[in-house]
């Protein structure tokens, strides 16, 4: 019953190893829903853990594990009491969904207080061990077991799997991202990185009504696609290496600084030419550096004589990720099709796949067992 294979993660640095489980002795929990994963991506943060950049030790978490988090799939199985998906609809085997990876407590004093994605307690996938039953705790797996409670969001006809994979974070991320900023129509951004992050952070901007979009990359690929997606500038730091042309080069497409920088790189570097990239009461987000123990250098006076801000966003309310599927069905007839592209590895193939994302001979690595 519910046999599978998992990816086992089992130390930085070091190859995944494939295993056969069973949750035959086990079953499903009362709320528990067992979901057949048919597509799950390679995230930043999956590469950062892979690497021991990000170290899920310090959020609790043991090992060995399972990685992945940026998944779909379809309902395998269905623990008592689990009836109904988030909007109200009756839950079935085999119904396609898409579901938040994290799990707050729902009784500390941030979820209380409307604060779920800084709740105290938070569980999450990539946490727990793969060592014991329920065995599935990440994406790279053929099931994935959510917990008592959990939202899932049913996955409309019109969307793919392709399409709706990066939903549940990298998406609505830079929504979470957007929404903390308070982006209004007629403001500027500019996006540091244009990977799978960045290509959405880019296109979400646009739809938002950001009156212009200046995206910051290395590989003229991306760039170009950035530019597909509605950027309407674009910055090669291979064409132009010197960090103050770069920053003067913004400046002059922003009117004097943007309102809103996102970071996507992941790398401590690109904060402060990040900052000096923001106009007067300019706010920086900070989204993609989660190592921890990396650090930058920075004048405070940059923040405190010119009004700006430094935003920290880690996780999405949930009704980021409800915003996030109405987004994607409303643009998938009107934005160029290769942008939600993925390549696919099967799951026998994930070091490979963790191989080409790293070296970015891909732009979206997916595992699709």
């Amino acid at each position: 019953m519910y046999d599978g294979r998992i990816a086992q993660f089992t130390a930085p640095n070091e190859p995944f190893v494939i295993r056969e489980v069973s949750l035959a002795g086990r079953g499903l929990l009362p709320g528990e829903v067992l979901v057949k994963v048919t597509r799950a991506n390679i995230c930043g943060s999956d590469l950062h853990a892979w690497h021991g950049r990000f170290n899920t030790r310090g959020l609790g978490g043991k090992l060995p594990t399972v990685l992945g988090h940026e998944m779909v799939g379809v309902v395998a199985g269905l623990g008592e009491g689990a009836t109904h998906d988030t909007a109200g609809g009756a839950l079935v085997e085999g119904a396609r969904v898409v579901f938040p990876y994290f799990f707050p407590c729902l009784t500390c004093r941030y979820c209380v207080t409307g604060r779920r994605a800084g709740c105290a307690r938070m569980s999450m996938a990539m946490l727990a061990s793969s060592a014991e039953p329920p065995y599935y705790v990440g994406g790279f797996a053929d099931y994935f077991l959510l917990p008592a409670g959990a939202l899932l969001y049913p996955v409309p006809d019109s969307l793919s799997d392709e399409v709706v994979s990066g939903a549940n974070c990298a998406l609505s991320q830079v929504m979470q991202a957007y929404d903390r900023a308070q982006l209004t129509f007629g403001e500027t951004v500019v996006v540091q990185g244009a990977g799978g992050l960045g290509l959405y952070a880019t296109a979400l901007a646009k739809a938002r009504g950001a009156a212009t979009v200046v995206v910051v990359d290395a590989v003229p690929e991306r760039l170009e696609l950035a530019r597909e997606l509605g950027a309407d500038a674009v910055v090669d730091i291979g064409a132009e290496p010197d960090e103050r042309k770069r920053v003067r080069r913004v400046q002059d497409l922003t009117d004097g600084g943007a309102d809103v920088v996102m970071e996507l790189v992941g790398s401590p570097a690109v904060v402060g030419e990040g900052i000096k990239m923001l106009g007067r009461y300019g706010r920086y987000l900070s989204v993609g550096n989660i190592g921890h123990g990396q650090t930058y250098q920075a004048d405070p006076s940059r923040l405190t004589l010119t009004n700006k801000s430094i935003i920290g966003v880690s996780l999405y309310e949930p009704d980021a990720l409800g915003k996030s599927l109405r987004f994607l069905d409303s643009v998938r007839d009107t934005l160029p099709k290769r942008w939600l592209e993925s390549t696919a590895f099967p799951l026998a193939d994930i070091n490979e796949a963790f191989r080409a994302a790293d070296t970015r001979e891909v732009v979206r690595a997916s595992i699709v067992p």
